[in-house]
């Protein structure tokens, strides 16, 4: 039903075919570690390990926290060993932290390398120079060329309803293009957020779905409890597409917007962006201004994230399963 592609080693073998997405300031060891024991590849924004100066440093003990549990969770579980864990590195040059990261990713040979605004061959070459694997996020097919051509193993789609920085156009529209001339890894990510959503994207031609705002409302994200308690209540309506806040289109929950004091059918036209969670006193994004993506209507509750990924393999399972049943 759906063909077969020959994907890298780190991309193989995982119980659903699913990376969770690197959620800015949510994600962190805990939630990674109980995704990739999960059986679905975790991440995190290599800039979520922040130190109190803003350094890099923590970095280093994340990466030691995370490779020494899963280490452990799979000789004690041979049978049934962790999904490897990804990377987020935003490769803009204003991202001053970007050389030292790369230099603690390798030397922790990071399996999977997560990019994102922008491509550059140095970054995918330190990926491949510790064994690991580039995917790079691409909104369009110009940009999704650009990044095979500097070297990126895979391309994440990131396609309207995607929570934060996503792009605009439909998967339909973009996974088909890429797929006329790419046959490597693709994952699609906008309002992944169950099953029937995951079967859908791979069978436009995504191998892979990336899903971000159910991990939100789990016990291990890193996020206010009132954030969660948002995620839960809110719709596809309750989201809100604005450049306002960080100077690119990303998409954010209504509610948090008014938390802060703000009119979101009403934002002010000179707001000075800030994609960092650091300086004045202004609500920042991410900080104080969450985002969210269009699939978060299968948010019903705040519970493991164990638990996320159990669900999405029963919707996705019970959607093959009534589609074979369909076409017979």
């Amino acid at each position: 039903m759906l063909k077969k592609r020959e994907l890298p080693q780190a991309l193989q073998n995982l119980r659903l075919p699913v990376v969770a997405a690197p959620l800015f300031i949510v994600s962190c060891p805990k939630l990674v570690i109980a995704q990739c024991k999960a059986g679905v590849i975790g991440s995190f924004p290599a800039l979520n390990a922040r130190d109190e100066d803003g350094g890099p440093v923590m970095l280093e003990a994340w990466l030691k926290e995370i490779a020494e549990e899963l280490d452990r969770h799979n000789q004690a579980n041979p049978d049934n060993p962790a999904a490897p864990f990804a990377v987020n590195q935003i490769v803009r040059k204003t991202n001053e932290r970007l050389e030292r990261d790369m230099e603690i990713c390798v030397r922790w040979k990071v399996p999977i390398w997560i990019t994102s605004m922008g491509a550059r061959v140095d970054v995918n070459e330190a990926a491949h120079s510790c064994g690991g694997i580039a995917l790079h996020d691409v909104i369009n097919n110009t940009y999704a060329k650009k990044a095979i051509e500097k070297g990126a193993d895979g391309l994440i789609a990131v396609c309207a309803g995607a929570g934060g920085h996503g792009g605009p156009q439909s998967p339909f529209a973009l996974i088909r293009e890429v797929r006329e001339w790419f046959d490597g890894p693709i994952l699609a990510g906008g309002a992944v957020s169950t099953g029937e959503a995951l079967l859908a994207a791979r069978i436009l031609g995504a191998d892979f779905g990336y899903v971000g705002s159910p991990f939100v409302a789990t016990h291990e994200a890193d996020a206010a409890d009132i954030y969660k308690d948002m995620m839960v209540a809110g719709s596809a309506e309750d989201v809100i597409t604005t450049a306002v806040f960080t100077g690119h289109p990303a998409t954010y929950l209504r509610s948090s917007i008014s938390k802060v004091g703000l009119d979101p059918d009403n934002l002010p036209s000179d707001w000075k962006p800030s994609i960092l969670p650091d300086g004045d006193d202004l609500p920042k994004a991410w900080r104080d201004i969450w985002g969210a993506g269009q699939g978060i209507n299968a948010v019903k509750y705040v519970g493991p994230a164990a638990e996320v990924v159990n669900r999405l393999e029963q919707e996705y399972k019970a959607a093959i399963s009534r589609m074979r049943a369909e076409i017979c």
